[in-house]
Protein backbone atom coordinates (compact mmCIF):
# COMPACT_ATOMS: atom_id res chain seq x y z
CA UNK A 1 0.00 0.00 0.00
CA UNK A 2 1.30 3.63 -0.37
CA UNK A 3 2.80 5.12 2.69
CA UNK A 4 1.38 8.07 1.69
CA UNK A 5 -2.16 6.40 2.13
CA UNK A 6 -1.53 4.28 5.52
CA UNK A 7 -2.53 6.56 8.11
CA UNK A 8 -6.17 7.63 8.14
CA UNK A 9 -8.69 6.24 5.44
CA UNK A 10 -10.48 9.34 4.99
CA UNK A 11 -8.42 12.55 4.76
CA UNK A 12 -10.16 15.44 5.64
CA UNK A 13 -9.36 19.45 4.17
CA UNK A 14 -7.05 21.17 6.93
CA UNK A 15 -9.26 24.53 6.30
CA UNK A 16 -12.74 23.29 6.08
CA UNK A 17 -12.21 20.21 8.39
CA UNK A 18 -14.94 19.13 6.38
CA UNK A 19 -15.31 17.77 2.81
CA UNK A 20 -12.86 14.81 1.64
CA UNK A 21 -9.35 16.06 0.25
CA UNK A 22 -8.70 16.36 -3.64
CA UNK A 23 -5.70 19.07 -3.95
CA UNK A 24 -2.22 19.81 -1.96
CA UNK A 25 -0.45 22.86 -1.31
CA UNK A 26 3.11 21.13 -1.73
CA UNK A 27 4.57 25.05 -0.46
CA UNK A 28 2.35 25.66 2.92
CA UNK A 29 1.68 21.52 2.77
CA UNK A 30 -1.63 22.21 3.06
CA UNK A 31 -4.81 19.47 2.25
CA UNK A 32 -7.65 20.73 0.50
CA UNK A 33 -10.85 20.33 -0.72
CA UNK A 34 -12.58 21.83 -3.98
CA UNK A 35 -14.17 24.31 -2.20
CA UNK A 36 -11.16 25.32 -0.62
CA UNK A 37 -8.76 25.96 -2.97
CA UNK A 38 -9.70 29.26 -4.19
CA UNK A 39 -9.57 30.27 -0.81
CA UNK A 40 -5.99 29.13 -0.26
CA UNK A 41 -4.76 30.93 -3.01
CA UNK A 42 -6.08 34.40 -3.14
CA UNK A 43 -4.88 34.14 0.77
CA UNK A 44 -1.31 36.78 0.92
CA UNK A 45 1.81 35.43 0.76
CA UNK A 46 4.69 34.40 -1.81
CA UNK A 47 2.90 32.22 -3.26
CA UNK A 48 1.51 28.98 -3.73
CA UNK A 49 1.65 25.33 -5.43
CA UNK A 50 -1.62 23.10 -5.62
CA UNK A 51 -1.37 19.54 -7.47
CA UNK A 52 -3.72 17.13 -6.81
CA UNK A 53 -3.47 15.04 -3.44
CA UNK A 54 -2.52 11.84 -5.49
CA UNK A 55 0.40 13.75 -7.17
CA UNK A 56 1.80 15.43 -4.26
CA UNK A 57 5.39 15.46 -3.37
CA UNK A 58 6.18 12.95 -0.66
CA UNK A 59 9.17 14.43 1.51
CA UNK A 60 11.82 11.87 2.01
CA UNK A 61 11.82 9.32 4.67
CA UNK A 62 14.70 9.70 7.30
CA UNK A 63 16.87 7.21 8.14
CA UNK A 64 16.83 5.73 11.50
CA UNK A 65 20.43 5.90 13.33
CA UNK A 66 20.32 2.75 15.05
CA UNK A 67 19.11 0.47 12.12
CA UNK A 68 19.35 2.83 8.83
CA UNK A 69 15.80 1.40 8.06
CA UNK A 70 13.61 3.82 6.77
CA UNK A 71 11.55 5.50 9.13
CA UNK A 72 7.83 5.46 9.09
CA UNK A 73 6.62 6.78 12.37
CA UNK A 74 7.75 9.68 14.95
CA UNK A 75 7.74 8.57 19.02
CA UNK A 76 6.49 12.06 20.73
CA UNK A 77 7.81 11.26 23.67
CA UNK A 78 12.07 10.48 22.76
CA UNK A 79 11.31 13.18 20.08
CA UNK A 80 13.05 10.94 16.97
CA UNK A 81 12.01 9.27 13.90
CA UNK A 82 11.93 5.15 14.53
CA UNK A 83 11.96 2.21 11.96
CA UNK A 84 9.88 -1.02 12.87
CA UNK A 85 13.37 -2.50 13.90
CA UNK A 86 12.72 0.61 16.96
CA UNK A 87 9.03 -0.93 16.82
CA UNK A 88 9.58 -4.32 17.75
CA UNK A 89 12.32 -4.08 20.30
CA UNK A 90 9.53 -2.70 22.67
CA UNK A 91 11.45 0.53 23.46
CA UNK A 92 8.78 2.18 22.42
CA UNK A 93 5.33 0.09 24.23
CA UNK A 94 2.82 2.86 24.98
CA UNK A 95 4.31 5.66 23.75
CA UNK A 96 2.96 8.03 21.52
CA UNK A 97 3.47 7.20 17.77
CA UNK A 98 2.51 8.88 14.80
CA UNK A 99 2.93 9.34 10.81
CA UNK A 100 6.22 10.32 10.15
CA UNK A 101 4.03 12.68 7.63
CA UNK A 102 1.51 13.84 9.81
CA UNK A 103 4.39 15.23 12.24
CA UNK A 104 6.59 16.95 9.14
CA UNK A 105 3.51 18.35 7.92
CA UNK A 106 2.71 19.70 11.61
CA UNK A 107 6.85 20.45 11.81
CA UNK A 108 6.33 21.99 8.59
CA UNK A 109 3.99 24.60 9.21
CA UNK A 110 5.82 25.72 12.27
CA UNK A 111 8.87 26.78 10.67
CA UNK A 112 6.26 28.75 7.80
CA UNK A 113 4.17 30.44 11.00
CA UNK A 114 7.98 31.81 12.38
CA UNK A 115 8.95 33.16 8.62
CA UNK A 116 5.83 34.48 8.15
CA UNK A 117 6.34 36.32 11.70
CA UNK A 118 9.39 37.02 10.80
CA UNK A 119 9.32 38.82 7.55
CA UNK A 120 5.57 40.08 7.87
CA UNK A 121 5.97 41.37 11.68
CA UNK A 122 9.24 41.48 13.31
CA UNK A 123 11.63 42.50 10.56
CA UNK A 124 9.53 45.49 9.68
CA UNK A 125 9.55 46.55 13.34
CA UNK A 126 13.43 47.08 13.00
CA UNK A 127 12.93 48.86 9.92
CA UNK A 128 10.87 51.70 11.94
CA UNK A 129 13.25 51.75 14.80
CA UNK A 130 16.32 52.57 12.06
CA UNK A 131 13.96 55.32 10.46
CA UNK A 132 13.42 56.43 13.81
CA UNK A 133 17.06 56.79 14.76
CA UNK A 134 17.79 58.49 11.08
CA UNK A 135 15.86 61.19 11.90
CA UNK A 136 16.63 61.92 15.22
CA UNK A 137 20.11 62.25 13.88
CA UNK A 138 19.07 64.30 11.56
CA UNK A 139 17.53 66.43 13.17
CA UNK A 140 19.84 66.80 16.31
CA UNK A 141 22.14 67.46 13.89
CA UNK A 142 20.73 70.81 13.12
CA UNK A 143 19.85 71.53 16.51
CA UNK A 144 23.48 71.18 17.08
CA UNK A 145 24.39 73.63 14.58
CA UNK A 146 21.76 76.38 15.82
CA UNK A 147 22.87 75.93 19.28
CA UNK A 148 26.25 77.11 18.31
CA UNK A 149 25.01 79.94 16.09
CA UNK A 150 23.15 80.89 19.38
CA UNK A 151 26.18 80.66 21.56
CA UNK A 152 28.27 83.06 18.78
CA UNK A 153 25.88 85.52 18.86
CA UNK A 154 25.79 85.80 22.67
CA UNK A 155 29.64 85.87 22.64
CA UNK A 156 29.91 88.60 20.16
CA UNK A 157 28.20 91.39 22.58
CA UNK A 158 30.27 90.18 25.21
CA UNK A 159 33.76 90.79 23.46
CA UNK A 160 37.11 89.49 23.53
CA UNK A 161 36.78 88.96 27.77
CA UNK A 162 34.20 86.38 27.89
CA UNK A 163 35.88 84.15 24.56
CA UNK A 164 36.97 81.81 27.00
CA UNK A 165 33.83 81.37 28.65
CA UNK A 166 32.67 80.93 24.55
CA UNK A 167 34.96 78.66 23.59
CA UNK A 168 34.56 75.98 26.89
CA UNK A 169 30.15 75.81 25.85
CA UNK A 170 31.25 74.91 22.51
CA UNK A 171 32.95 72.59 23.85
CA UNK A 172 30.75 71.14 26.11
CA UNK A 173 27.86 71.08 23.11
CA UNK A 174 30.64 68.91 20.99
CA UNK A 175 30.65 66.70 23.77
CA UNK A 176 27.05 66.27 24.52
CA UNK A 177 26.60 65.15 20.83
CA UNK A 178 29.56 62.95 21.05
CA UNK A 179 27.57 61.00 23.80
CA UNK A 180 23.66 62.09 21.47
CA UNK A 181 25.66 60.38 18.38
CA UNK A 182 27.32 57.77 20.28
CA UNK A 183 24.32 56.15 22.12
CA UNK A 184 22.51 56.27 18.44
CA UNK A 185 25.36 55.23 16.68
CA UNK A 186 25.16 52.05 19.36
CA UNK A 187 21.32 51.63 18.64
CA UNK A 188 21.98 51.87 14.94
CA UNK A 189 24.90 48.93 15.29
CA UNK A 190 22.60 46.86 17.35
CA UNK A 191 19.58 47.56 14.90
CA UNK A 192 21.97 46.54 11.88
CA UNK A 193 23.40 43.55 13.64
CA UNK A 194 20.07 42.02 14.81
CA UNK A 195 18.39 42.38 11.36
CA UNK A 196 21.40 40.78 9.58
CA UNK A 197 20.84 37.89 12.27
CA UNK A 198 17.54 38.02 11.11
CA UNK A 199 17.70 37.92 7.43
CA UNK A 200 20.28 34.70 7.52
CA UNK A 201 17.43 33.77 10.02
CA UNK A 202 15.07 33.82 6.71
CA UNK A 203 17.69 31.90 4.73
CA UNK A 204 17.95 29.00 6.99
CA UNK A 205 14.39 28.61 7.25
CA UNK A 206 13.72 28.44 3.55
CA UNK A 207 16.42 26.09 3.59
CA UNK A 208 14.92 24.09 5.91
CA UNK A 209 11.81 24.07 3.71
CA UNK A 210 13.38 23.79 0.69
CA UNK A 211 15.18 20.29 1.81
CA UNK A 212 11.89 18.97 3.51
CA UNK A 213 14.31 16.72 5.47
CA UNK A 214 12.74 15.97 9.13
CA UNK A 215 16.07 15.12 10.43
CA UNK A 216 17.22 18.87 10.38
CA UNK A 217 16.91 20.20 13.91
CA UNK A 218 14.61 22.96 14.30
CA UNK A 219 14.60 25.23 17.17
CA UNK A 220 12.74 28.63 17.14
CA UNK A 221 14.89 31.84 17.70
CA UNK A 222 11.77 33.83 17.06
CA UNK A 223 11.75 34.98 21.00
CA UNK A 224 15.18 36.28 20.67
CA UNK A 225 14.37 38.53 17.71
CA UNK A 226 10.70 39.68 19.53
CA UNK A 227 12.42 41.58 22.16
CA UNK A 228 12.65 44.82 20.56
CA UNK A 229 15.39 46.74 21.61
CA UNK A 230 13.87 50.14 23.45
CA UNK A 231 13.44 53.31 21.40
CA UNK A 232 15.85 56.30 23.18
CA UNK A 233 13.89 59.84 23.94
CA UNK A 234 16.06 62.62 23.74
CA UNK A 235 15.75 64.85 26.33
CA UNK A 236 17.85 67.92 23.89
CA UNK A 237 19.81 70.56 25.12
CA UNK A 238 18.65 74.44 25.26
CA UNK A 239 21.06 77.59 25.49
CA UNK A 240 19.99 80.26 27.80
CA UNK A 241 21.17 83.41 27.50
CA UNK A 242 21.71 85.92 30.10
CA UNK A 243 22.33 90.17 29.81
CA UNK A 244 25.76 90.82 30.40
CA UNK A 245 27.27 91.42 34.09
CA UNK A 246 31.05 91.67 33.65
CA UNK A 247 30.95 90.62 37.70
CA UNK A 248 29.59 87.25 37.10
CA UNK A 249 30.41 86.48 33.88
CA UNK A 250 30.33 82.22 34.44
CA UNK A 251 27.32 82.37 35.78
CA UNK A 252 25.68 84.60 33.76
CA UNK A 253 26.89 84.00 30.11
CA UNK A 254 24.03 81.23 29.86
CA UNK A 255 24.10 77.57 30.45
CA UNK A 256 23.15 74.55 28.40
CA UNK A 257 20.61 71.93 29.90
CA UNK A 258 22.25 68.27 30.47
CA UNK A 259 21.80 65.93 27.88
CA UNK A 260 19.07 63.32 29.33
CA UNK A 261 17.78 60.71 26.96
CA UNK A 262 14.82 58.03 28.09
CA UNK A 263 13.09 54.93 26.64
CA UNK A 264 9.86 54.77 25.98
CA UNK A 265 8.66 53.75 29.92
CA UNK A 266 10.89 56.90 31.05
CA UNK A 267 13.46 54.76 31.96
CA UNK A 268 16.85 57.37 32.38
CA UNK A 269 19.83 56.61 30.31
CA UNK A 270 23.19 57.78 31.41
CA UNK A 271 25.16 55.64 28.94
CA UNK A 272 24.81 53.22 25.73
CA UNK A 273 26.13 50.38 28.19
CA UNK A 274 22.36 50.61 30.18
CA UNK A 275 20.31 49.50 27.08
CA UNK A 276 20.09 45.60 28.46
CA UNK A 277 17.45 43.12 27.91
CA UNK A 278 15.77 40.69 30.75
CA UNK A 279 18.08 37.79 31.52
CA UNK A 280 16.99 34.82 31.56
CA UNK A 281 15.82 33.20 35.18
CA UNK A 282 15.04 29.80 35.79
CA UNK A 283 12.35 28.47 37.88
CA UNK A 284 13.05 27.15 40.88
CA UNK A 285 12.34 23.44 41.84
CA UNK A 286 10.56 24.19 45.18
CA UNK A 287 8.31 27.57 45.21
CA UNK A 288 8.93 29.56 48.42
CA UNK A 289 6.27 30.85 50.74
CA UNK A 290 8.03 34.39 52.00
CA UNK A 291 5.21 36.22 53.54
CA UNK A 292 1.68 35.66 54.37
CA UNK A 293 -0.65 38.50 55.07
CA UNK A 294 -4.48 38.73 56.78
CA UNK A 295 -7.48 40.33 55.79
CA UNK A 296 -10.41 40.65 57.67
CA UNK A 297 -12.70 39.51 54.94
CA UNK A 298 -13.00 36.99 51.83
CA UNK A 299 -10.11 38.41 49.41
CA UNK A 300 -10.49 38.61 45.64
CA UNK A 301 -9.03 41.34 43.36
CA UNK A 302 -4.88 42.22 44.31
CA UNK A 303 -2.87 45.24 42.58
CA UNK A 304 1.07 45.72 43.26
CA UNK A 305 1.53 49.49 44.59
CA UNK A 306 5.22 48.83 45.04
CA UNK A 307 7.38 45.70 46.01
CA UNK A 308 6.93 46.99 49.70
CA UNK A 309 2.82 47.96 49.53
CA UNK A 310 -0.05 45.57 47.56
CA UNK A 311 -3.81 46.87 47.29
CA UNK A 312 -6.78 44.14 47.70
CA UNK A 313 -10.35 44.35 47.07
CA UNK A 314 -12.41 42.21 49.88
CA UNK A 315 -16.09 41.41 50.06
CA UNK A 316 -17.04 44.92 50.68
CA UNK A 317 -17.15 48.74 49.72
CA UNK A 318 -13.47 49.56 50.94
CA UNK A 319 -10.17 49.23 48.98
CA UNK A 320 -7.31 48.29 51.65
CA UNK A 321 -3.56 48.97 51.10
CA UNK A 322 -1.05 46.54 52.88
CA UNK A 323 2.44 46.69 53.58
CA UNK A 324 4.84 42.95 53.90
CA UNK A 325 4.67 42.71 57.62
CA UNK A 326 0.68 42.78 57.11
CA UNK A 327 0.41 46.23 58.47
CA UNK A 328 -3.05 48.29 56.93
CA UNK A 329 -1.52 51.42 55.40
CA UNK A 330 -4.79 53.38 53.77
CA UNK A 331 -8.40 52.21 53.71
CA UNK A 332 -10.45 54.04 50.45
CA UNK A 333 -13.97 53.57 51.02
CA UNK A 334 -16.39 53.59 48.06
CA UNK A 335 -20.12 54.32 47.36
CA UNK A 336 -20.09 50.98 45.51
CA UNK A 337 -20.60 48.56 48.22
CA UNK A 338 -20.07 45.11 46.67
CA UNK A 339 -20.55 46.37 43.16
CA UNK A 340 -16.49 46.93 42.84
CA UNK A 341 -15.19 44.32 40.86
CA UNK A 342 -11.97 44.74 40.45
CA UNK A 343 -8.66 47.27 40.86
CA UNK A 344 -5.52 47.90 39.05
CA UNK A 345 -2.73 50.30 39.62
CA UNK A 346 -1.21 53.18 37.24
CA UNK A 347 2.21 54.05 36.65
CA UNK A 348 2.08 56.96 38.90
CA UNK A 349 0.78 54.96 41.54
CA UNK A 350 -3.00 55.56 41.44
CA UNK A 351 -5.73 53.42 42.02
CA UNK A 352 -8.31 52.50 39.48
CA UNK A 353 -11.36 50.47 40.05
CA UNK A 354 -14.57 49.26 38.18
CA UNK A 355 -17.89 49.44 39.30
CA UNK A 356 -20.37 47.63 37.66
CA UNK A 357 -23.39 48.35 39.02
CA UNK A 358 -22.64 52.43 37.83
CA UNK A 359 -21.07 51.16 34.58
CA UNK A 360 -18.20 53.36 35.63
CA UNK A 361 -14.54 53.14 35.68
CA UNK A 362 -12.78 55.62 38.40
CA UNK A 363 -9.35 56.58 39.87
CA UNK A 364 -8.48 57.08 43.25
CA UNK A 365 -5.81 59.91 43.64
CA UNK A 366 -4.60 60.05 47.00
CA UNK A 367 -8.22 59.99 48.94
CA UNK A 368 -9.91 61.84 46.14
CA UNK A 369 -12.10 59.69 43.84
CA UNK A 370 -13.65 60.74 40.16
CA UNK A 371 -14.77 58.99 37.69
CA UNK A 372 -12.65 58.31 34.44
CA UNK A 373 -15.61 56.86 31.90
CA UNK A 374 -19.15 56.48 31.87
CA UNK A 375 -20.25 53.34 30.15
CA UNK A 376 -23.45 53.08 27.82
CA UNK A 377 -25.37 49.89 27.34
CA UNK A 378 -21.91 48.13 28.99
CA UNK A 379 -20.68 47.00 32.60
CA UNK A 380 -17.60 46.96 33.52
CA UNK A 381 -15.90 44.04 35.20
CA UNK A 382 -12.60 43.57 35.29
CA UNK A 383 -9.40 46.14 34.54
CA UNK A 384 -5.73 46.61 33.76
CA UNK A 385 -2.79 49.22 33.33
CA UNK A 386 -0.45 48.40 30.62
CA UNK A 387 2.92 48.73 30.28
CA UNK A 388 2.46 52.19 28.68
CA UNK A 389 -0.69 52.90 30.88
CA UNK A 390 -3.72 52.51 28.94
CA UNK A 391 -6.37 50.86 30.33
CA UNK A 392 -7.71 47.48 29.14
CA UNK A 393 -11.36 47.15 30.53
CA UNK A 394 -13.63 43.23 30.15
CA UNK A 395 -16.94 44.60 30.38
CA UNK A 396 -20.35 42.76 29.42
CA UNK A 397 -23.45 43.91 27.57
CA UNK A 398 -27.03 44.79 29.63
CA UNK A 399 -28.43 41.71 28.25
CA UNK A 400 -25.57 39.32 29.15
CA UNK A 401 -25.15 37.80 25.74
CA UNK A 402 -21.89 39.51 25.42
CA UNK A 403 -18.30 39.95 26.15
CA UNK A 404 -15.35 42.07 25.19
CA UNK A 405 -12.49 43.82 25.98
CA UNK A 406 -11.53 47.28 25.07
CA UNK A 407 -8.36 49.08 25.23
CA UNK A 408 -8.72 52.74 26.66
CA UNK A 409 -6.06 55.42 25.48
CA UNK A 410 -5.92 58.97 27.32
CA UNK A 411 -9.90 57.64 28.79
CA UNK A 412 -10.83 56.91 24.25
CA UNK A 413 -11.97 53.88 23.52
CA UNK A 414 -9.21 52.51 20.82
CA UNK A 415 -9.64 49.36 20.47
CA UNK A 416 -12.63 46.12 20.99
CA UNK A 417 -11.58 42.59 20.93
CA UNK A 418 -14.50 40.48 20.69
CA UNK A 419 -14.45 37.75 17.92
CA UNK A 420 -12.04 35.83 16.76
CA UNK A 421 -11.42 35.46 12.80
CA UNK A 422 -13.69 32.67 12.14
CA UNK A 423 -16.43 35.54 13.85
CA UNK A 424 -16.49 33.54 16.86
CA UNK A 425 -16.66 34.87 20.15
CA UNK A 426 -13.12 35.34 22.00
CA UNK A 427 -14.91 35.28 25.65
CA UNK A 428 -17.64 33.65 27.09
CA UNK A 429 -20.96 35.38 27.50
CA UNK A 430 -22.47 36.31 31.19
CA UNK A 431 -20.95 38.02 34.25
CA UNK A 432 -18.49 36.30 36.14
CA UNK A 433 -14.29 36.71 36.38
CA UNK A 434 -12.42 37.52 33.60
CA UNK A 435 -8.77 39.01 34.88
CA UNK A 436 -6.34 40.05 32.54
CA UNK A 437 -2.71 40.96 32.35
CA UNK A 438 -0.34 42.45 29.19
CA UNK A 439 2.10 40.21 28.80
CA UNK A 440 5.66 41.35 27.97
CA UNK A 441 5.47 40.86 24.42
CA UNK A 442 2.59 42.87 24.34
CA UNK A 443 0.18 39.60 24.29
CA UNK A 444 -3.48 40.22 25.88
CA UNK A 445 -4.15 37.30 28.24
CA UNK A 446 -7.59 36.43 29.90
CA UNK A 447 -8.55 34.37 32.67
CA UNK A 448 -12.18 33.37 31.34
CA UNK A 449 -13.79 31.28 33.91
CA UNK A 450 -16.63 30.17 32.14
CA UNK A 451 -14.80 28.95 29.33
CA UNK A 452 -12.62 27.27 31.58
CA UNK A 453 -9.71 28.85 29.87
CA UNK A 454 -7.02 31.38 29.19
CA UNK A 455 -7.60 33.06 26.37
CA UNK A 456 -4.28 35.01 24.26
CA UNK A 457 -4.46 37.55 21.95
CA UNK A 458 -2.13 39.88 20.10
CA UNK A 459 -1.94 43.37 20.31
CA UNK A 460 -3.81 43.35 17.18
CA UNK A 461 -6.60 41.08 18.38
CA UNK A 462 -5.90 38.17 16.54
CA UNK A 463 -6.48 34.90 18.73
CA UNK A 464 -3.13 33.01 19.36
CA UNK A 465 -3.83 30.38 21.84
CA UNK A 466 -6.50 29.23 24.29
CA UNK A 467 -4.97 27.34 27.31
CA UNK A 468 -7.10 24.57 28.62
CA UNK A 469 -5.46 23.37 31.37
CA UNK A 470 -2.70 20.26 31.88
CA UNK A 471 -5.01 17.28 32.86
CA UNK A 472 -2.45 15.14 33.51
CA UNK A 473 -1.93 15.74 37.33
CA UNK A 474 -4.67 17.25 38.56
CA UNK A 475 -8.19 16.10 40.00
CA UNK A 476 -10.72 18.50 39.06
CA UNK A 477 -11.81 20.50 35.59
CA UNK A 478 -9.34 23.48 35.11
CA UNK A 479 -10.66 26.62 37.13
CA UNK A 480 -8.72 29.71 36.03
CA UNK A 481 -9.77 32.63 38.26
CA UNK A 482 -6.85 35.17 37.88
CA UNK A 483 -3.84 35.79 35.66
CA UNK A 484 -0.38 37.48 35.70
CA UNK A 485 2.66 37.62 33.60
CA UNK A 486 6.46 38.39 35.22
CA UNK A 487 9.57 39.99 33.23
CA UNK A 488 10.13 36.50 31.55
CA UNK A 489 6.99 36.67 29.65
CA UNK A 490 5.35 33.68 31.72
CA UNK A 491 2.01 33.52 32.15
CA UNK A 492 0.84 32.94 35.27
CA UNK A 493 -3.21 31.55 36.53
CA UNK A 494 -4.41 30.41 39.56
CA UNK A 495 -6.87 27.35 39.44
CA UNK A 496 -8.72 27.85 41.72
CA UNK A 497 -10.23 24.30 42.91
CA UNK A 498 -7.20 22.30 42.16
CA UNK A 499 -4.92 24.62 44.99
CA UNK A 500 -2.63 25.42 42.23
CA UNK A 501 -0.66 27.81 40.16
CA UNK A 502 -0.27 26.92 36.30
CA UNK A 503 2.96 28.85 34.60
CA UNK A 504 2.99 28.62 30.99
CA UNK A 505 5.41 30.01 28.56
CA UNK A 506 4.48 33.11 25.99
CA UNK A 507 3.58 30.52 23.59
CA UNK A 508 0.90 28.84 25.95
CA UNK A 509 3.53 25.90 26.44
CA UNK A 510 3.28 24.42 30.40
CA UNK A 511 6.37 24.66 32.44
CA UNK A 512 4.96 23.89 36.05
CA UNK A 513 2.60 24.18 38.65
CA UNK A 514 3.00 25.76 41.78
CA UNK A 515 1.34 23.01 44.33
CA UNK A 516 2.82 23.97 47.20
CA UNK A 517 2.97 26.74 49.62
CA UNK A 518 -0.11 25.52 51.10
CA UNK A 519 -2.62 27.26 49.11
CA UNK A 520 -6.42 27.17 49.26
CA UNK A 521 -8.38 28.33 46.82
CA UNK A 522 -6.15 30.56 44.74
CA UNK A 523 -7.71 33.90 43.62
CA UNK A 524 -6.16 37.15 42.69
CA UNK A 525 -2.57 37.12 41.67
CA UNK A 526 -0.04 40.26 40.78
CA UNK A 527 3.88 39.66 40.54
CA UNK A 528 5.88 42.41 41.89
CA UNK A 529 9.28 44.01 39.77
CA UNK A 530 11.49 41.25 41.21
CA UNK A 531 9.14 38.74 40.04
CA UNK A 532 7.72 37.53 43.41
CA UNK A 533 4.14 36.61 43.25
CA UNK A 534 1.24 37.62 45.29
CA UNK A 535 -1.34 35.36 45.31
CA UNK A 536 -5.09 36.12 47.27
CA UNK A 537 -6.72 32.99 48.79
CA UNK A 538 -10.49 33.96 48.72
CA UNK A 539 -11.78 31.88 51.52
CA UNK A 540 -8.43 31.71 54.51
CA UNK A 541 -8.60 35.39 53.91
CA UNK A 542 -5.09 35.69 53.10
CA UNK A 543 -2.28 37.32 51.00
CA UNK A 544 0.42 34.71 50.33
CA UNK A 545 3.91 36.17 48.95
CA UNK A 546 5.63 33.19 46.78
CA UNK A 547 9.45 33.39 44.99
CA UNK A 548 8.97 31.18 42.41
CA UNK A 549 12.47 32.06 40.03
Amino acid sequence: MDPRYCAQDIIRCDLCEGDVVQSHCEVCYTNLCKACVREHLSASSKGHKVVPYSERRTPNNPKCKNHLKNCQLFCEKCDIPVCSTCISSGKHREHCLLNIFQKLSCKTKAIKRDLIELECRIYPKYGDIALDIKNKKDKSDNLYHKLKIAVNKQGETWHREIDIIVNKQKSEIDDMKTIHMSILNKQENIITQITSKMKQRVLDLQKTLEFNDLSLAHKSRNEEFRRLPPKVNVSLPVFSPQKINTKQLNQLFGSLSELSMTTKHGKTIETPETVSYPQARPLLDEPELISTIGAKNKLYSIACLSDEEIWTRENDSIMKLYNLQGKLVKSIWTSSWKNTDDIAVTKSGDLIYTDYKRRSINIVNKRDISELIRLEGWKPSNVRCTLTDDLLVIMDSDDGEQSKLVRYVDQIEKETFQFDNTGKPLYSSGYFTKYISENRNLDICVADYLAKAVVVVDQAGNLRFRYTGHSTSIRNVFDPVGVTTDSQSQILTSDRFNNCIHILDQNGHFLRYIKNCELHHPWGLCVDTKDNLFVSESDSKKVKQIKYM
